[in-house]
Formats: structure tokens, C-alpha cells, sequence
């Protein structure tokens, strides 16, 4: 099997996190390739071996200093870019889970320039994709959801 991110031979797993604390969601602003400097959420690969669930909590750790409560599945998105001949260049399977933020203190690491915290107001700013915008708002319906099955 190939570990090549351009052209590979199977999917790639990637896992993202929705955190909330409060109304605001964390952001984490990119400081490696691809996307370098562009805001998004905290995430990134499956290591062999290890559950999706451990992936979203280690990276969550890695990249911002912060635990998660419990996760919610979010949403799995297919993000597939073709060449010109049509062939995959990029084939990403992606797990989002969302969360209420537990403990910890905010602070950009392992890959990551910085970090923030935005109220719904603030989204347009940090000009996140329609993708991290959606599962965004997905995810606050997730966790009111999950919210009214405990309070049941």
C-alpha cells in the first residue's frame, strides 16, 4: 500500500472535531500543508491501530491542549478531488465528531498556528469552508439532540 496523499491507492481517514464551550466553537488555524494559515477544525489522520473515537481525542490534545467530553458522531463527508484525466488525486474519508469542551487551556500545537474560540457572529471572519461551516451547524443540532435524549 502506498502512503502517498497524492494519488494513493485507498481512501485516507481523517478525523475532525467539533468542540464547543459554551456557544463559541474552537478553530484552529493551519501552520503545516495543505492550506497553510487558513482556519478550520482540529482534526487529522487515523493512525493504524487506533479507533476513530481515540484519533478525534488525540489530535483535539495535540493540536489545541484540550479534552472533550463525550463524542458525538457528526457527520462523514467524502472529500474526492479528480485530475484532468479524471483520475483521484485526493480521495479523504472524513469523521467528524462533536463535543462540549471539558478541560484544558487553548494553545496551538503539534501543526497548528493558532488557536480561537468564535461565536456564531464570528464564523464569517475566519472564512472556514462551506463543509466546516455545515458540519458546524450540524453538529450544534447533534449536541441538542443528544442534550434532550439524557434530559429524557
Amino acid at each position: 500500500m502506498s502512503d502517498d496523499r497524492e494519488y494513493p491507492n485507498r481512501p485516507w481517514v481523517g478525523i475532525g472535531v467539533v468542540l464547543f464551550r459554551g456557544d463559541e466553537v474552537l478553530l484552529v488555524q493551519r501552520g503545516k500543508p495543505p492550506r497553510v494559515g487558513s482556519w478550520s477544525l482540529p482534526g487529522g489522520a487515523q493512525h493504524l491501530g487506533e479507533t476513530t473515537q481515540a484519533a478525534a481525542r488525540r489530535e483535539l490534545l495535540e493540536e489545541t491542549g484540550l479534552q472533550a467530553g463525550p463524542l458525538h458522531l457528526a457527520d462523514v463527508i467524502d472529500a474526492v478531488t479528480f485530475d484532468a484525466r479524471g483520475k483521484p488525486r485526493y480521495h479523504y474519508t472524513i469523521i467528524d465528531y462533536c463535543a462540549h469542551w471539558h478541560a484544558g487551556q487553548a494553545t496551538p500545537g503539534d501543526d497548528v498556528a493558532a488557536v480561537a474560540w468564535a461565536g456564531p457572529q464570528q464564523l464569517a471572519a475566519y472564512r472556514l469552508t462551506k463543509a466546516a461551516l455545515d458540519v458546524i451547524a450540524l453538529s450544534r443540532v447533534r449536541l441538542a439532540e443528544a442534550a434532550r435524549q439524557v434530559a429524557t
